[in-house]
Formats: structure tokens, sequence, C-alpha cells
């Protein structure tokens, strides 16, 4: 793949991220309500506070002017200060990345571990029970609510049994890396199900497809063993189709696994978006916003690289 094509990528994934910016930023000054609405029933703020809090916010402006303000601060650097906090809204998503990032991580790392052999065996076992068994494992962790596994989870080794705390990082006052692992067992246990179920199906389909080729059969008959076949000729093959979907599943999970962190009250990305929807915060929610939307681009752009360097035809086109 050449230099020319990932320039070619990135500058054509401006224009993009400029109208995903106008579309979201368009979509939350519709929404009904405002970020000086929790302001409304408080008897000590009156109508010349808020008309500072407004002018301070740059609210009083019309919404047009408003965006041209926000999209010309955002490229330089500034993205604004939380309405909830008052505090940079960079500054608040960096404090929040960390956590996100270690779970995130933790889970992704599992899951690709737990689905990658899954799937193979599945595809490679196809039609037996094994398979049968694996089937019916994905489709149950890809139909179970995020929200009902975690709170089983928390109700069986938490309240039952004891064994793990329920919520949080770690404990008040702090902990060594025991405790902050005690603290990170059942949210990537929940985070990394349904991605083991997805994954695993994408591979398997992948695999069977690839299985099916005339280049698999004509190893076989070379007198190749079938873990030699799998590895060295299948496996490269079979994972382009499930690229795609790990890298945007990431990026999906390193933006804020909300569910998952809300539920386990985990101070990352996910959590600080539910925040900042409940309370209205627009700077937030923006920059929130936008940094998924780029994370999403660039995973589509290291897929591309992933693909080449699978597969030498498409290097070579």
């Amino acid at each position: 793949m050449s230099i020319s094509f990932l320039i070619r990528r990135i500058l054509g994934a401006i224009p993009l991220l400029l109208g995903i910016s106008l579309v979201l930023f368009t979509i939350i000054h519709l929404a009904p309500g405002g970020p000086l609405d929790v302001y409304a029933d408080n008897p000590s703020v009156n109508a010349e506070a808020l008309e500072q809090i407004r002018k301070r916010y740059g609210l009083d402006d019309p919404v047009p002017i408003q965006y041209v303000k926000w999209l010309t601060a955002m490229v330089s650097g500034d993205w604004g200060l939380s309405i909830r906090t008052g505090r940079p809204v960079l500054d608040e998503i960096l404090t929040r990345l960390g956590p996100t990032l270690l779970l995130g991580g933790v889970a992704m790392a599992l899951a690709f571990c737990v689905a990658l052999p899954l799937g193979v065996i599945s595809a490679a076992r196809r039609g037996s029970r094994l398979d049968s068994l694996v089937t019916f494992g994905a489709f149950a962790g890809i139909s179970l609510p995020v929200f009902w596994s975690a709170l089983l989870l928390q109700l069986i080794f938490s309240i039952w049994l004891g064994w793990l705390p329920s919520a949080g990082m770690q404990s008040i006052g702090g902990g060594g890396f025991g405790d902050r692992l005690a603290h990170l067992v059942m949210p990537v246990a929940v985070l990394s199900l349904a991605t083991i179920a997805s994954w695993s199906r994408y591979i398997r389909s992948g695999m069977v497809d690839v299985l099916s080729q005339d280049y698999i059969r004509t190893a076989y008959a070379k007198g190749r063993g079938e873990t030699a076949v799998i590895t060295l000729h299948a496996l490269r093959n079979a994972m382009i189709p499930a690229v795609t979907v790990i890298a945007i599943d990431f990026v999906t999970i390193i933006s804020g696994a909300v569910i998952t962190e809300t539920v386990f009250a985990w101070p990352g990305i996910g959590r600080l978006f539910i925040e900042s929807m409940n309370g209205r915060d627009y700077p937030m929610l923006m920059g929130l916003m936008m940094m998924g939307s780029v994370g999403v681009v660039l995973a589509n752009i290291i897929a591309d690289i992933v693909y080449a360097a699978l597969d030498p035809r498409i290097r070579h086109g």
C-alpha cells in the first residue's frame, strides 16, 4: 500500500469529519431543553446570573455562529469548558481516558485471544457437536443484554459469594495490583462477552469460506497437516473480513463502554458521556462524540493497512 493512498485517505477524512461535526452540533442544539435548564428551578440563580452564564459559554449567539466559534477553537486545540464542572473539556476527557483504555484494552485482548481459537476450531470442525456448542454460546452471548449480564455477575460474585468488589476502579483509600485486578474482573468479563461471541462468528465464517478454496485442497494434497494448512494458508485470508469489525469494535469500546462503565461505576469515558448527557453539557458531548468519530475514521484507515499486510494482492494493487 502506497504512502500516497494513505495521504488521500487522510485528506478525504477531513470533509467527512466536518460534515459529522455539523450534523452532531445541529442535533444537540435541536434537542428539547438546554444546558441552562438545570438552573431553572434554583431560586438562588436569577435572570442576571443566567445571562452571564449564557454569555460565558457563547449560548447567546445564533447556532451557526456558535458552530463556527466552536469549530475554530477546537481545531486550535481549545475544546471549550465543561458546563457542569467549569473545567476544560480536553482535560476532563484525558482524565477519564486512562481508565477506559485499561478496561477496553484488557477486554479486547481477552476477546481476541478467546474468539480466534473458537472461530478457527468451530470452522475446522463444522457440523460437529463442538461447532454446535460454540454456535449456541455465540448466539447466547450476543443475545444477552449487557446490563443484565452485569447485574447478574454483581449479584453472584459480589452479593452472594462476596469474592469481588461490586463497583469502582479501586477500593477507598487506594489499593495495590491485586485490588485493581479484582475491580477489573467483572467489567472485563461483561465487556468481552458479546465481543467474543461476535468475533468468533466472523472468524468462523471467514474460515469456512477459505477452507473450501482450491488452494487449501492443494495444500492438503501436498501432504501438509491440518495445523500447518490452517495457520500458514487459511488464517491470514480468513481474518480479512473480520478486520473491519474488530477495528470498529475496538474504537467503540475505547470511545466509551457506556452501559458497563455506568453499572460498575467505572470512572471512564462512557460514564462521562452519560453524566454529560444528563447535564446537557454541550461542549463535553461534542468533544466526546468528535473523539469517537475521529477514532472510527482512523480505525478504517488502520484496517486498510492491515488488509494490505494480510493479502499481497491488496498491497500490490
